[in-house]
């Protein structure tokens, strides 16, 4: 059976600086979920509680339907991941992956029948009798894994244990977490300040920053749907124009924005690169093209429109020749893309 996690108004710090302040949140039995933040926002700290490397100065964890607040950590069946691997130089990948499983004293044909099993489910069987600096970094991770699965925790938790490789293996190893993920159906929570890493492997996601949930939610709706200013620009890129509305219109210094469904008042508008169109000039909103960015499948521009600098994103076509800087063009904004701001 999958293991729910529940944080109820859990509050910690160092002597009277707050690193999480208040933070209340329920995770599905077997859900996938992500804390997403900034360095300093407070997602290892949370990890960190639940995994029980600290005891909140208010509120408790339940794991299971289970008070774990005051548990050690050896005493709440979780996994954990870290992001330096901890692999013990001096032993085999196959004596790694035993030793949870020596330290609870399990039989030894059991130990080597729940190893060999855990080698395999990562791929590494042929492996067994290396040690971790024969290994590459996307290997030791793995080995990393199967040293926590082994012991079949209920919860697996993961500290940003892909920051150390490089992209290409990223990639690869991203996919491979969440396909083990599925096949075991258990709950697992996953750290990283890398929204491309949340929004492709996560369920949901914990928007974090200053201690505080900025927003919960599915990677989907959190970028169509930002509730604040920090959440709009974190998930991606955004153009966030400050401004007002008016009888149905959106004004803010030169830009002027027609069919807005909301009430009158002050607001900012976030609009993505990709919802902005380039056109000839002397159509839609007058702009100036002040650089240009090839990223490969973008080109990216940045654009003066009235008073402000917004960021544009064109499909690349290799029939079509880029904007040079300084050409005069004009921006149509799609209005039901955008996403206005009142925080």
């Amino acid at each position: 059976m999958a293991t729910g996690v529940s944080i109820e108004n859990v509050s910690f710090g160092y002597g009277g600086a707050l690193v999480l302040n208040d933070v209340s949140l329920s995770i599905e039995p077997g859900e996938y979920f992500c804390f997403l933040g900034p360095s300093g926002s407070g997602k290892t700290t949370l990890l960190r509680l639940l995994a029980g490397f600290g005891t909140p100065s208010k509120g408790r964890i339940v794991i299971g339907g289970k008070d774990v607040t005051y548990l050690p950590p050896w005493e709440r069946n979780l996994g954990m991941v870290f992001q330096s691997y901890a692999l013990w130089p001096h032993m085999t990948v196959a004596k790694n992956v035993a030793f949870g499983l020596e330290r609870r004293k399990l039989p030894r044909t059991e130990i080597g029948r729940k190893v060999a099993a855990a080698l395999e489910r990562v791929g590494l069987s042929h492996l067994a009798d290396r040690r971790p600096s024969q290994l590459s970094g996307g290997q030791q991770q793995r080995v990393a894994l199967a040293r926590t699965l082994v012991i079949e925790p209920s919860v697996l938790l993961l500290d940003e244990p892909l920051s150390n490789l490089d992209a290409k293996l990223r990639t690869e190893m991203r996919v491979e977490l969440k396909r083990l993920q599925r096949e075991l159906g258990i709950t697992t929570i996953y750290v990283t300040h890398d929204q491309e890493e949340a929004n492709a492997a996560a369920e949901r996601i914990a928007v974090l920053d200053g201690g505080r949930i900025q927003q919960i939610g599915s990677p989907v709706d959190m970028y169509d749907h930002p509730a604040t200013r920090f959440v709009a620009a974190f998930l991606g890129t955004a153009n966030l124009v400050e401004g007002k509305i008016e009888g149905g219109r959106f004004l803010a210094d030169g830009i002027v924005l027609d069919g807005i469904n909301a009430p009158s008042g002050r607001a900012c508008v976030s609009i993505r690169p990709q919802h902005i169109a380039v056109q000839a000039s002397g159509t839609g909103l007058p702009g100036v093209v002040e650089e240009r960015e090839f990223l490969g499948e973008t080109t990216r521009y940045r654009i003066k429109a009235g008073g402000h600098r917004l960021i544009v994103d064109e499909p690349h076509r290799r029939d079509t020749e880029p904007r040079e800087v300084g050409a005069m063009v004009g921006l149509a904004v799609d209005i039901k893309q955008i996403s206005i701001l009142r925080d």
